[in-house]
């Protein structure tokens, strides 16, 4: 039997020139929901997208003369490790520091202009058409879409905004007299922090936990996917693997028979809630 991580090299990510790259995007997508508003939050990276978007900044800086050739090579091997493995606590310190490092003096406009060229050049082209698809399923339900990451806010906004989700929590970055300092404005959104800023956004909605979902395939998003009544695990690495099966959570990898189950989930969950509140 293959293991997840070679089901998933075995999946292709989305290609240049399709998908995402063809969705128009007229602002965010603020739903009026009849009633209580449902969230579904999306992690980004092998949950969304393969493999991680910090590396993508990395090719972005590297094309603009930020970062060396020995920076891009150490960061490629990383980037191959985490599609094959997941996150890894020690990389994923490293990938945090050194993208701090590197956006230092940069300013938020050249980065706003920078940060779409590395979607369109890097980012489209591995999004998951199957997480993607179940995204919009969710905004066709009338639920709002939100992306949760530790990846820096403003590679987190340009990817809602790029596929017409509803909006993004990333990690915010201090700026002063208009360029990046280098320094993290708040917390780096992993863990338990994800699911703080995630509980965060609940209450400012008025949104029931209950009714809600959540989308990761990292053990670190496990304090996220307890938060709401339907986690799905995506792509899950061991030990999310693990508890998802002790705790009965649906489990995706990422095949065609997968995403139609999960699809169906979400239209039965919609129809059941608009059920309920027209009693």
């Amino acid at each position: 039997m293959r293991s997840s991580a070679q089901r998933m090299r075995g999946r292709a990510p989305l290609r240049a020139g399709s998908g995402p790259r063809s969705v128009a995007y007229a602002g965010p997508i603020m739903v009026e929901q009849a009633g209580t508003p449902i969230l579904a939050f999306f992690d980004v990276d092998n949950t969304l997208i393969h493999g991680a978007s910090v590396f993508h900044l990395v090719r972005g800086l590297r094309a603009a003369g930020l970062l060396t050739t020995r920076d891009i090579v150490g960061a490629g091997w990383k980037h191959a490790r985490f599609k094959a493995r997941g996150e890894n606590d020690r990389h994923l310190a490293s990938a945090r520091a050194r993208g701090l490092e590197v956006v230092t003096g940069v300013t938020v406009a050249d980065m706003a202009r920078l940060a779409d060229e590395i979607y369109e050049r890097h980012t489209a082209p591995m999004v998951w058409p199957e997480t993607l698809g179940l995204a919009q399923e969710h905004l066709a339900q009338g639920h709002q879409v939100w992306l949760v990451t530790a990846s820096p806010s403003f590679l987190a906004d340009v990817i809602a905004r790029r596929l017409g989700l509803t909006g993004a929590l990333g990690s915010a970055l201090e700026v002063r007299d208009g360029a990046y300092t280098g320094r993290l404005d708040g917390e780096f959104l992993h863990g338990a922090h994800k699911a703080a800023a995630a509980r965060g956004l609940l209450a400012r909605t008025g949104a029931d936990a209950r009714e809600c979902w959540a989308y990761s395939d990292s053990r670190h998003d496990i304090p996220l996917l307890t938060l709401v009544g339907h986690p799905v695990v995506v792509n899950p690495d061991q030990a999310l693997a693990a508890h998802a099966r002790g705790s009965g959570w649906p489990s995706m990898r990422l095949r065609r028979q997968s995403i139609r189950d999960a699809r169906r989930r979400v239209r039965r969950e919609a129809a059941q809630t608009d059920g309920s509140a027209g009693r």
